[in-house]
């Protein structure tokens, strides 16, 4: 049971997807301009990144291993992804067109988000129990959010100032998320 904090901590802050691991890139560069957007792409991401990895994981173990069919998984992990997006994108439509509206585009491209699939992936390399497999899942998807919410704050702050001109637009984004990957190495002691 000690490892259990550990193995949240690790998925949060020290083998971050983004900035550790370098998965879910796309999100995190193209949508992070408006900490409410990233906050709500997080989260949405988030949803499916835990739920996907609970029933990836129930498939894989209890259906696709006792068939030996497990050379399958890759097509039933996307499978299972995409079906959670569509979910998800219709949840937001209705309760929330506005969101909906916001996020546009960026919903349906949750489906190819590697790191939703790398978290499924991740889980299995790792051999995690079903308890552990959903909560690294689980803060591996906080971790997601916050360094998406972190970055859209930071590129919040970045329109306000004056950037010269050969750093404007992408030059100062890569910047920025350099500076905040190396923010975040230094959680990578915790947990020796």
């Amino acid at each position: 049971m000690l490892d259990l904090p550990l193995l949240l901590i690790s998925a949060v802050l020290v083998n971050n997807l983004v900035l550790a691991q370098f998965l879910g890139l796309c999100p995190f560069v193209g949508v992070t301009r408006r900490t409410d957007d990233a906050l709500a792409m997080g989260v949405a991401t988030a949803f499916v990144m835990a739920l996907g990895a609970a029933i990836s994981y129930s498939l894989y173990t209890w259906v696709l291993l006792p068939l030996d069919l497990a050379a399958l998984r890759l097509i039933l992990f996307i499978f299972v992804v995409a079906s959670l997006v569509t979910v998800v994108e219709l949840a937001i439509r209705h309760f929330s067109p506005e969101l909906h509206r916001v996020l546009g585009i960026y919903l349906p491209l949750i489906t190819t988000n590697c790191a939703v699939l790398g978290v499924v992936l991740i889980v299995l390399r790792d051999q995690l129990d079903f308890v552990r497999s959903v909560l690294y899942a689980t803060a591996a998807a906080v971790g997601f959010t916050l360094v998406m919410t972190v970055f859209a704050g930071l590129r919040e702050r970045l329109i306000e100032q004056r950037i010269p001109r050969p750093f404007r637009g992408a030059p100062i984004v890569l910047v920025t998320a350099g500076v905040l990957s190396l923010a975040f190495m230094g959680f990578q002691g915790i947990g020796r």
